[in-house]
């Protein structure tokens, strides 16, 4: 037994400055790290510019033309529920014109223009949306108003009449973020501005307007969540 035991302590010696070398000699190699997923979150304000086009929803001449403004508004994410209320307003160029005669005793036709155009537009709107990450697809709907003006010229002699119209707005859009806190969007609205008495006498109808617009937000707070 002394003499297996002596051979056994002689092989474990003469193996163990063998083992140590391999062990040395192999290079140590780092476990990659994995990459961070990033996880947006839609709640928080954020501030925006937006513009498009807008056309009136009538017969020719039809009122349409360009718009470019602000946006201001919050949102809250419950899962990949997403509320949220906006409010934007526009300066506008959105306008229409019509040409005729009136005829006058003694004096015959005497040419009438007849112009309407919309030099400021907004709405204060509520939006609830499904995120799948940074892209948020929504439906939107509420309050809408514009300023608007008609100018009737004849024979030389313009007289002018402004007045505020109110209504409401129905649509839908897609919003998606490009970096940690910016966004862009696109938007369809339909609004309907109920009618107003110009001059104490012309009264105009429903006014209805189609619009698309495109916007890019600014949102405040940390809306990326990094995630192993």
């Amino acid at each position: 037994m002394k003499k297996v035991l002596l051979a056994s302590a002689c092989l474990f010696a003469l193996a163990a400055p063998a083992s140590a070398a391999d062990l040395a000699a192999r290079p140590y190699t780092k476990a990659p790290v994995a990459p961070m997923a990033s996880v947006y979150n839609w709640t928080g304000f954020y501030l925006g510019v937006v513009g498009g086009g807008a056309w009136e929803d009538a017969n020719s001449p039809r009122m349409q033309g360009g718009f470019v403004g602000g946006t201001v508004g919050y949102n809250w994410q419950t899962a990949n529920v997403v509320f949220g209320l906006e409010a934007d307003g526009a300066w506008a160029d959105v306008s229409a014109s019509a040409a005729g005669a009136v005829f006058v005793p003694g004096v015959g036709g005497v040419p009438l223009t007849v112009s309407s155009k919309t030099d400021a537009m907004g709405t204060v709107r509520g939006r609830i949306g499904w995120a799948v990450n940074n892209v948020l697809l929504y439906g939107t709907g509420g309050y809408a108003w514009i300023d608007n003006k008609i100018t009737a010229t004849l024979g030389g002699v313009s007289i002018s009449d402004s007045k505020f119209h109110s209504g409401w707005t129905v649509g839908a859009g897609v919003e998606a973020y490009i970096a940690p806190q910016w966004s862009v969007k696109g938007e369809y609205l339909y609004r309907s501005l109920g009618g107003e008495t110009y001059f104490g006498a012309v009264n105009t109808g429903t006014l209805n307007f189609h619009t698309v617009q495109l916007g890019v937000n600014y949102h405040f707070g940390a809306p990326v969540v990094a995630k192993y």
